[in-house]
C-alpha cells in the first residue's frame, strides 16, 4: 500500500499527464473533475447545500489545486433508486454521500471501494470517529466507507409532566422508568410513547438491558436477540405497555397521538427522539422546552442507535486517489464544524465541545454517541424490522411470551444474516 505522500504525488503527476489528453470525466484542461452525490439540499433548505457549495468546495479546490468537485444535488427519496440504476450500468459518480443503511446494500454489490485496504491512513482516520457509527461502514470484514454526519436517539422530557408525576427530573434507569409508568396512572399522562417496533425503536431497550441482535460476526440471531437480556428489554416496554403506561402508538395505531405532538402537549410524560426535534418543536410548539437526557440504563448501561451518513467512494471513479483525498477533508475540523453550524452533529469526538458550544443541547447527543450503536449492517435491514413488528406484536397483545417472540424473530433473521450463509 502506498503512502499519502505518495499517492498525492501520483495523483497530481497524473493530472500533469492528463494536460494533453483528457479522460472520461475530466474537463479539456486536463484537470481532474470529481462528481459528487448527495441530498444536503433535501426538502428545499438550502443552509447545508450554500455550506458545502460555496464554504467547503471552494476550501477544498483552493488547498488541491487541479482537482474540481461538482456536488450534484438529488432529492432524499430518489437518491437511492439512481443509485441502484446507475449501479446497474456502471454509471455511478465518484463519491456519495449514502444513508447509513445504503451501504451494506451497495457494498454486497460489489460496487464500493474498500477504504479500509485502499488509504493508507484508514485506520487514523476511523479510531477519531464515534465506534458506533464507523460501524455503519462495515461489511464483510471491510469498512466501504467513513462517516460524514450522524445523529442518535435521546430521552426527551415533558417537565410539567414529571412535576405532575412528582419527579423532578427524568428516569435515568429501567427502575426509574417503571416507577413512572407507577406514578402517572390515573393522570391522564403516558409514562412514555414510541412509535412502532422497529430496530430503530427497540434497540436502545435490548442494547442497554445487555443484549444483542446478533453476534458480532453476524453468523445468527439465534441466542442473542432470544437471550434473557434482550429478553428483559423489550419485557420492560411490553409491561408498561400492558399496565397502560405506554399507549398503543407503539404497536402501531396510527389514529395515536403521534410522539412529536404528545409530549409538547403534555400527553406523554417522556419520549426517544433526535436533535432534529429540536427545530419542529421550536417553530410549531414556543412555549415548550424540551428536556434532554440518556437513555434509561438497564444492565448492559445507556445505549442508544446511531443515524447519519456516510461518504463512500464508487468503483466506477477513474480518480480515486484525488476522491479519496476529499474523503479526508470531510473528516477535517473545518468541515465537520462548518456542517455543524447548519445543523448536522459531527462525526469527531474532538470536535464535540466546539459543536456544543454551537449548540448547547447537542450535549446529551453527545455523550449518548459514546455508547451508540448501529444497527444490522446487513443488505435485508428492512426485512428485519417487518419481522420486528410483525413477531413482537403478540406479546405486547399478550398472547405470546417475550422470550418466545424474540425466539421466532431470530429463526426469522438467522438467514438474512450474511455470515450464516
Amino acid at each position: 500500500m502506498r503512502s499519502r505522500s505518495a499517492a498525492v504525488a501520483a495523483m497530481a503527476a497524473a493530472a500533469l499527464m492528463l494536460a494533453g489528453c483528457s479522460a472520461a470525466g475530466d474537463s479539456s484542461d486536463g484537470e481532474i473533475t470529481l462528481t459528487f452525490w448527495g441530498s444536503y439540499g433535501n426538502g428545499g433548505n438550502s443552509t447545508q447545500q450554500d455550506a458545502l457549495n460555496d464554504v467547503l468546495i471552494p476550501a477544498f479546490e483552493a488547498e488541491h489545486p487541479g482537482i474540481t468537485v461538482d456536488y450534484v444535488d438529488i432529492p432524499y427519496d430518489s437518491l437511492l433508486q439512481k443509485l441502484t440504476t446507475s449501479a446497474a450500468g456502471d454509471e455511478l459518480p465518484d463519491l456519495v454521500r449514502a444513508d447509513l443503511g445504503w451501504v451494506p446494500k451497495f457494498a454486497d454489490l460489489g460496487v464500493l471501494v474498500p477504504l479500509s485496504q485502499e488509504m493508507d491512513d484508514f485506520d487514523e482516520l476511523a479510531d477519531a470517529t464515534y465506534p458506533g457509527v464507523l460501524a455503519t461502514n462495515r461489511y464483510d470484514g471491510e469498512y466501504y466507507g467513513l462517516p460524514l454526519d450522524t445523529n442518535t436517539r435521546v430521552m426527551v422530557s415533558n417537565q410539567a409532566a414529571l412535576d405532575a408525576a412528582g419527579l423532578s427530573a427524568p428516569p435515568v434507569t429501567f427502575d426509574e422508568l417503571r416507577a413512572l409508568g407507577d406514578a402517572v396512572k390515573g393522570t391522564g399522562t403516558y409514562a412514555f410513547a414510541e412509535n412502532k417496533l422497529q430496530a430503530w425503536n427497540i434497540m436502545p431497550w435490548i442494547w442497554s438491558a445487555g443484549g444483542d441482535i446478533a453476534d458480532p460476526d453476524l453468523t445468527t440471531s439465534t441466542g442473542y436477540l432470544d437471550s434473557p437480556e434482550s429478553v428483559a428489554g423489550i419485557q420492560l416496554l411490553v409491561d408498561l405497555y400492558q399496565e397502560g403506561a405506554i399507549p398503543n402508538l407503539i404497536i402501531g395505531n396510527e389514529g395515536a397521538t403521534a410522539t412529536s405532538d404528545g409530549l409538547p402537549g403534555g400527553q406523554y410524560a417522556t419520549i426517544l427522539d433526535g436533535p432534529w426535534m429540536q427545530g419542529v418543536w421550536s417553530g410549531q410548539y414556543p412555549d415548550f422546552d424540551p428536556v434532554y437526557s440518556t437513555i434509561p440504563a438497564g444492565d448492559g448501561g445507556s445505549v442508544s442507535v446511531v443515524g447519519g451518513e456516510d461518504i463512500v467512494l464508487t468503483q466506477s471513479s477513474e480518480h480515486k486517489e484525488a476522491a479519496m483525498e476529499f474523503i479526508r477533508f470531510t473528516q477535517g475540523e473545518q468541515f465537520q464544524i462548518e456542517m455543524v453550524k447548519t445543523g448536522q452533529m459531527t462525526v469527531i469526538p474532538a470536535f464535540a465541545d466546539q459543536q456544543n458550544e454551537i449548540e448547547p443541547f447537542y450535549t446529551t447527543f453527545a455523550t449518548q454517541l459514546e455508547t451508540a450503536k448501529n444497527r444490522l449492517a446487513i443488505p435485508d435491514a428492512s426485512k428485519v424490522d417487518a419481522i420486528l413488528q410483525e413477531e413482537l406484536l403478540p406479546a405486547f397483545e399478550g398472547t405470546v411470551s417475550v422470550e418466545d417472540a424474540l425466539a421466532a424473530a431470530a429463526a426469522a433473521i438467522d438467514p438474512l444474516l450474511p455470515g450464516a450463509k
